[in-house]
This record gives structure tokens, C-alpha cells and sequence, in this order.
């Protein structure tokens, strides 16, 4: 196989233009060939002239034909190994291993665990993801919250009402990235997926894939179980032996799969009162921005509207004179701010967007790096006593509705009477408010000097009707959960994973750490 990368087309360019373009890349003439997009970039640098990059990989049955010259740091010849799941284990595993949420790290290793003859039993605090739709429909039109079903609570996790991005950094060898973008393209994602620098799915598209996976699951002998909490475990000789639903059903167990996302604060509570190994986490805290998109595709774009690119999406950064690094998070282009609370009394904000994107607004949430030294409490739950704080300041601001201010007036330290030209796009009610005072004076500061610096970089960032809205509190998880290099934890048998865990950073992260802890568990025992 050939693969050729840096290939530079026109994004006007057609299927014909492409193939052209290879042929003349490896001089092969006329020679029979197919080919693989693996990876499409945009190169946006000069607005008039803009250009999809790409990398291809070519397959030719007289591959010793191409001129050995053709060669050269952009034209190679690899030769890529499918991924390979592991073969099952020796030690006899009594009964079906138990993973705990339905979240991508959840998930994932549940597909793998099922298609490897495991039999997993998933245990879902919340509802099924249609179900769940309703629940948190209802909450942003009525603010009737659900604590076991909403924004962060049910089939698919958090992501599940987010924008659906699915880019990663983190460096993958054994190809768990490109498994999960193919599960969610056979689960009936776009197949675009598979190359796109910055694929994305959508709240509309992702409900209907994490249902299809399941019934996948299922169909391969694994169980789903909805509003089903884990109140306790049970332990004997520093192993576990049993999980407790929803306070009185004991379900035997010798493996647990801890993907409980990073929202489960009660079930956080709980393992560090029956002794699991944790830490607290740096995580970030911060406000969401709306703009109008048409801004934001005019600066990076040059033009307000463009068919072929959609809307655009930014990635800025800035260190502050305090130390302190802002930073946009989860841009969602054509998006809604959305209420993701969970607790009565607290208020919680996220972004999201269905897949079209065309939404009037674009929205990202600008966050600082929080550290266990800016926790009021020690321990490891001291981020959370953290998150609450914040939350309850949000929720008293807004009383009950998502509070916005315009930056015009966070600068002068005032409350929001009313809007300018931009409106709010949030799912849920929303009022005018003093966004500011629910900051810290640091973070709030830095915030602040963030926007300003964004706006050299991108024209009316800063403009004074831009709105924020908070608290952005669920950027990550706070809390650490220690596992070993078998990927257990202190009591036997508990696989901590995922982004609750503190393992994972985003869909793609987890769903790889879920894979990684499927392998981990098929390499020791043997299935049914």
C-alpha cells in the first residue's frame, strides 16, 4: 500500500479532480487502483484560495510499476496491521463482568466484552437514550430536573448532548481510534468520520447510534439494565464480590468496570467510603461565549456562509500576567448553550449542537485550570465540594434559570438589563444577570484579559453584546480514580475507566479507554 499525504485539492474539487490528482502524484498511468481518504484537513491561511489537504492511501496490484523517484517524504510505502483484539484469558470467570454506565467508555468496552463472548451486564442509572430525550426536553421547557435522567445521566453519557466531537490527542499505536469511528459509522454514523480532521456527529445523530449499539450488544449476549444505580458494593479479602442496585438488589460480581462519568458525585462518594484508592484532579472551570456565526466563519473563512465547509469552529488560547491559561473548550459552531444541571438547587451549563450546525449562535466555553490548591476542601472529593459551590452561585444568580451578561457589562462589573443584537440560544429559560459575581476574582479576572486577547485574533470576539452564560463547571472529571498497571484498582476487580475515572478527556478518549479495559479483562479471563 502507498500512502501519500500533504495532496492539496481545491474544496471545490470533485471526485474525478481527486483521482486525477493521484494518478498524477505516482505517475501510474493507467494502472487499475482503489484508494482510502484517511485523513481530510482544511488549509484556510489564504481566504480566497482555500484547500482540503489530504492523506490517501492507494492500493495497486502492480505496485512495482511506480517509478521508485515517485518516492519521497509525502509518498510511502506502509504496511498497517488491523487491530487485533486479544484472545480470552485461563482464569474462570463466574459470573458476567458488570460495567457501570452506558457512556462511551461504557459502551465500548461492553461491544468488545459482548463480541468476545463475555456476556457484560451494563447497570444505567438513567433512562434509554430516547427516553431520556423526553426527560431532558421536559426539564429545559418546564425546569423539572430528573436527578437520575438528564443532560449528564443515561444511555450514551454526557456526550450524548454535546456537539458530538470526535477528535482525540491522545497518541494511539494499536488503532482504538479508528475502531471507534468505524463502531459508530456501522451504528450509522456518515462515513466521513473516518477522515475528517474534526468529525463531529450531533445530539440528533448520536441517539439514535448509542441505540443501535446497544441492540448490537444485546444481539451478541450482553444485558442492559436502565434506572439502575449502584448504591454499594460488597467486598471480601480486598476483592469484590457484589454490586448493590438501587439499595437492595445484591448482584454477585468479580469484575466491575467503573464508568460512571464525571458527573456521579453520590457514586464518587460512596467507593471513597468503602475505601477505593482516589485522588483529586485538576479539571477547569469557566463561562460559555456566544457569537454569531456568521463572525465566526467571516474571520477564519472570509465569507459569512460557505456550503461546502459549514460552520466554521475556532481554538484559541492565552496565557495571562497572572499565570493563569484561558482557553476555548468544546466549541460547538451553530450550537446551543444548553442547562446541564443534575443536583436541585445548582446550575450547570454545557454546549451542544445537532449535526447540521446551523444554529444562529456559535458557542464555546472559555475555562481556566483549576488545582486542588484552589479546592476549599482537602481530600479527594475537594473539587466537588468545589463544582458545588460554583453551581449553587450559578443557580442563586439566574434563581433557577441560566444566567447571561453581556461582555460589555462583565467588564464594568454590572448586572445585564437586556440584550443588544445578539440573542441567547439556550435550551432551557434563561435571564439577564451578574454572571461575573459567581467567578472567583481570579478566574473571573483571567476570563476577562482572555477575551480581550481572543479579539486581536479573531475581529469581534471581544465586541460588548457577546454573551456568557455559566457556570461551566463539567469539563472533566475532579476526581481521580488510582488503578494499577493491570488497570485494577486497590479492591480487586474494579477497573476504574473512562473520563470519570480521570482517564479520558472527550467521546473518542473514553471509548478508547473502554476498548483498552475490554482487552485488559479478555487477556486474564475466559469467556462463557
Amino acid at each position: 500500500m502507498i500512502r501519500i499525504t500533504q495532496m492539496k485539492l481545491p474544496i471545490t474539487h470533485t471526485e474525478e479532480e481527486l483521482k486525477e490528482k493521484i494518478i498524477k502524484t505516482l505517475r501510474c498511468g493507467k494502472l487499475p487502483f482503489t484508494y482510502e481518504i484517511r485523513r481530510q484537513s482544511l488549509d484556510a491561511r489564504h481566504k480566497n484560495d482555500k484547500k482540503f489537504v489530504y492523506t490517501i492511501d492507494v492500493c495497486l496490484k502492480e505496485e512495482k510499476k511506480i517509478p521508485r523517484k515517485v518516492y519521497n517524504n509525502n509518498i510511502m510505502l506502509i504496511h498497517e496491521k488491523p487491530y487485533q483484539f486479544p484472545k480470552p484469558g485461563e482464569e474462570v470467570l463466574q459470573h458476567p463482568p458488570v460495567i457501570i454506565g452506558s457512556g462511551p467508555a461504557g459502551i465500548f468496552c461492553a461491544w468488545y466484552l459482548a463480541k468476545a463472548g463475555y456476556r457484560p451486564i451494563v447497570l444505567e442509572r438513567g433512562e434509554e437514550a430516547s427516553k431520556r430525550r423526553e426527560s431532558v426536553d421536559r426539564f429545559w421547557k418546564d425546569g423539572i430536573l430528573d436527578p437520575d435522567s438528564n443532560v449528564q445521566f443515561g444511555e450514551g453519557g454526557a456526550g450524548t448532548f454535546s456537539d458530538g466531537k470526535l477528535n482525540t490527542l491522545v497518541k494511539d499505536s494499536f488503532g482504538r481510534n479508528h475502531e471507534v469511528l468505524k463502531r459508530f459509522v456501522e451504528a450509522g454514523a456518515h462515513k466521513e468520520i473516518l477522515y475528517q480532521q474534526k468529525p463531529h456527529l450531533g445530539t440528533d445523530v448520536l441517539i439514535g447510534i448509542v441505540e443501535t449499539m446497544r441492540h448490537q450488544i444485546e444481539e451478541m449476549g450482553g444485558c442492559f439494565r436502565f434506572r439502575s444505580r449502584v448504591t454499594d458494593l460488597q467486598t471480601e479479602n480486598g476483592a469484590l464480590k457484589a454490586v448493590v442496585v438501587n439499595g437492595s438488589e445484591v448482584l454477585p460480581a468479580k469484575v466491575c468496570v467503573l464508568a460512571i462519568g464525571h458527573s456521579a458525585r453520590d457514586t464518587f462518594s460512596m467507593l471513597y467510603e468503602r475505601g477505593v484508592l482516589m485522588e483529586p484532579k485538576s479539571f477547569a472551570v469557566g463561562l460559555r461565549m456566544e457569537h454569531p456565526q456568521t463572525m465566526i466563519n467571516e474571520a477564519l473563512y472570509g465569507e459569512q456562509e460557505n456550503s461546502i465547509l459549514g460552520a466554521a469552529s475556532y481554538k484559541v488560547t492565552h496565557t495571562c500576567g497572572n499565570g493563569r491559561g484561558v482557553y476555548s473548550f468544546c466549541m460547538c459552531p451553530g450550537g446551543y448553550v444548553v442547562n446541564a444541571s443534575t443536583e436541585p438547587g445548582m446550575l450547570a451549563v454545557n454546549g451542544m449542537s445537532y449535526q447540521a450546525r446551523a444554529g444562529e449562535n456559535a458557542n464555546s466555553a472559555l475555562i481556566v485550570t483549576v488545582t486542588p490548591e484552589d479546592f476549599p476542601d482537602a481530600g479527594p472529593l475537594g473539587g466537588i465540594s468545589f463544582q458545588r459551590e460554583l453551581e449553587r452561585k450559578a443557580w442563586e444568580a439566574g434563581e433557577g434559570r441560566v444566567p447571561v451578561q453581556t461582555f460589555g457589562d462583565y467588564r464594568l462589573h454590572r448586572a445585564t438589563k437586556e440584550f443588544g443584537e445578539i440573542r441567547p440560544n439556550i435550551k432551557g429559560a434563561c435571564v439577564p444577570a451578574d454572571v461575573r459575581s459567581i467567578l472567583p476574582e481570579e478566574i473571573g479576572d483571567s476570563i476577562e484579559e482572555g477575551i480581550l486577547a481572543f479579539g486581536q485574533k479573531l475581529k469581534g470576539f471581544d465586541r460588548d453584546d457577546a454573551l456568557l452564560s455559566g457556570i461551566e463547571s463539567r469539563t472533566s472529571s475532579p476526581v481521580r480514580i488510582v488503578r494499577n498497571s493491570e488497570m485494577l484498582a486497590n479492591i480487586g476487580g474494579i477497573y476504574p475507566c473512562g473520563e470519570g475515572a480521570g482517564y479520558a478527556g472527550g467521546i473518542t478518549s473514553a471509548a478508547m479507554d473502554g476498548i483498552k479495559i475490554a482487552e485488559t479483562i479478555s487477556k486474564k479471563y475466559r469467556n462463557f
